[in-house]
């Protein structure tokens, strides 16, 4: 990934906010271990500190300690913690854990009298004669309003691959090594790609996806790398936000499209470091819009198996929680988890159904509005490989700001199939099923079968001409007989299609189109509108209309 200037480490970052006299931080993170090592790193280190200060722990169990000792009686109330923390005068810094049960959490109301004495007790934190601040160390963002322009929020991103590796396989492969109870078979290159494997993943889950690894044959080797991936899908799952798609398709699949398909294959493995040579950025997304049926969802997952990334779908709808604060939380850790597995796909299913109507009045105090923003910045200013494939059926009701450039790098216009289009996707569904040599019988999948069928379907959608194949197939499995080609004929009649039913939906999108998106399919399929012979099945316009408003602008890749 190619970026103009490096990201400062999370180490300096937190120095700097010491230094700098910040009062009070706040961390949101699962990895509470993970975290506090950094912390205490950071407050012993001169070059980045200047002045070496105490680390204190906080938690409603144990009270204040200080190296796992209590450092002061009857401080495992809270209020009781913050006059400890006002009165203390050496240099410290204190970690409260979990605080954010005091801040609302779990529907609750915030502690008016704790979030009164953090107010109280910040001037004398800015004021003190040696340095003091306060880290909120908790797995969930909340804060009450009284407090959002009093604490500074600080990221913390997931374990790097580096990170992974040092911490937990390297040592993990050392003990077991020892120990020779597991056989460890791994090049050096090979251990890499296993970290790589279990990027996006907490320590502690790395360290569990390993030892699973390890205990299913007693050896750790590089076809262990599936065993790690599907835990890491488990544990993608639970968040109940993103969700880990397998998908076994191919680009080829997917009949059509020819020009989508072209722009997509030009930009594989641009994130890699051969791209730098051209001064390259990774690719940010795209939106497809069109017919629905057409193919749109059906692509995005053939997009990670064309580049061979992970695929990643986001539910907008699972975005928004009940709780005040999680919404916004919860899409905050969807960007985290995808940019800690990059490069990947991140797939949104008809996203204007999660931002539609965003302008208008929502009845959300501003939820819905604040998400979108976060969204629309994460994509103006990512530089993490997250490659957005977003589809959308209505694209009238999309905000304006989502499609103007720099959010996606293309919007691409799914028009129905053409006639060389309606062929390639009835030979891709016909081949596939047509395997039994005795449901085949005397049926010959020919080119002039495939001709007749593709002018039988002019005006179907993808889907259709589908179901028109699995409706011939029940027809000869009905009678227990070989198929026919009269079957499909008799499935194709019984069809009504999409550019019927929806003739003038279908006849305004292709309006929109024709100067805001580029056609997904090629100039040259195009005009099969013109020539084909004519169809069987009306269409929503006439051949003249269809060529002058299909497709939007006339761009070939």
């Amino acid at each position: 990934m190619n970026t103009s200037a490096p990201a400062l480490s999370f180490e300096k970052q937190l120095a700097n906010l010491l230094r700098a006299r910040f009062p009070c931080l706040y961390v949101a993170t699962w990895e509470e271990n993970r975290i506090l090592n950094l912390i205490r790193a950071v407050a012993a280190n001169k070059e980045l500190i200047r002045t070496p200060r105490k680390v204190f722990e906080w938690s409603l169990t144990e009270g204040i300690v200080n190296g796992g000792k209590p450092a002061v009686e009857d401080t495992k109330a809270a209020l009781k913690a913050l006059e400890f923390i006002a009165a203390c005068t050496e240099p410290a810094i204190f970690v409260l854990k979990d605080f954010h049960v005091f801040f609302g959490a779990h529907n609750r109301p915030p502690d008016i009298q704790i979030v009164r004495k953090i107010r109280d007790i910040i001037p004398g934190l800015k004021q003190s004669a040696n340095p003091k601040n306060i880290i909120f160390v908790t797995p969930q963002l909340l804060l009450p309003d009284d407090l959002e322009k009093d604490i500074s929020l600080v990221e913390f991103a997931l374990p790097s691959v580096e990170e992974i590796r040092n911490n937990v396989l390297t040592p993990m492969i050392e003990t077991n090594r020892h120990s020779g109870r597991i056989k460890i078979n791994l090049t050096p290159e090979e251990e890499e790609q296993l970290a790589k494997a279990a990027q996006g993943l907490t320590l502690h889950e790395a360290e569990n996806a390993f030892a699973r690894a390890m205990i299913a044959d007693g050896m750790l080797h590089i076809a262990d790398l599936a065993i790690i991936l599907e835990e890491k899908r488990q544990i993608i799952r639970k968040s109940g936000i993103l969700e880990f798609i397998k998908s076994d398709l191919n680009i080829d699949d997917v009949g059509g499209l020819q020009n989508l398909k072209r722009w997509l294959v030009k930009r594989n493995k641009s994130w890699l470091d051969a791209a730098a040579r051209y001064q390259l950025p990774a690719p940010k997304g795209v939106l497809i819009t069109g017919v629905p049926g057409c193919g749109k969802s059906l692509l995005a997952k053939a997009v990670a198996a064309l580049w061979q990334v992970p695929l990643l779908r986001l539910d907008i709808g699972k975005i928004f929680a009940g709780i005040v604060g999680s919404s916004e939380e919860n899409m905050r850790r969807a960007i985290q988890t995808a940019e800690a597995i990059s490069p990947c796909v991140l797939w949104i299913d008809e996203i204007e159904k999660g931002f539609g109507g965003i302008s208008g009045p929502s009845g959300d105090s501003g939820t819905s509005t604040r998400i979108f923003a976060t969204f629309l910045t994460w994509m103006q200013e990512k530089t993490r490989p997250v490659f957005v494939v977003a589809t959308a059926n209505n694209i009238s009701a999309l905000p304006p700001e989502m499609m103007r450039k720099g959010r996606f790098d293309e919007i691409f216009f799914v028009d129905l199939p053409t006639y060389s289009e309606r062929r390639e996707i009835l030979k891709l569904h016909l081949k596939r099923r047509l395997r039994d040599p005795g449901v085949i019988g005397s049926f010959t999948l020919n080119e002039q079968a495939l001709h007749h069928l593709a002018k039988l379907t002019e005006g179907f959608v993808g889907a259709e001409l589908e179901q028109a194949v699995i409706g011939g197939l029940f027809e000869a499995f009905h009678e227990d007989r070989a198929i026919r080609l009269k079957d499909f004929e008799h499935a194709i009649r019984l069809t009504v299609p999409l550019s019927v039913t929806q003739a003038e939906q279908i006849h305004s999108l292709r309006q929109w189109a024709n100067a805001r998106a580029v056609a997904a399919t090629p100039l040259e399929d195009r005009s099969d509108y013109a020539t084909s012979d004519k169809p069987t099945t009306p269409i929503p316009t006439t051949a003249d209309d269809i060529v002058a408003s299909r497709g939007g602008r006339s761009i070939d890749f």
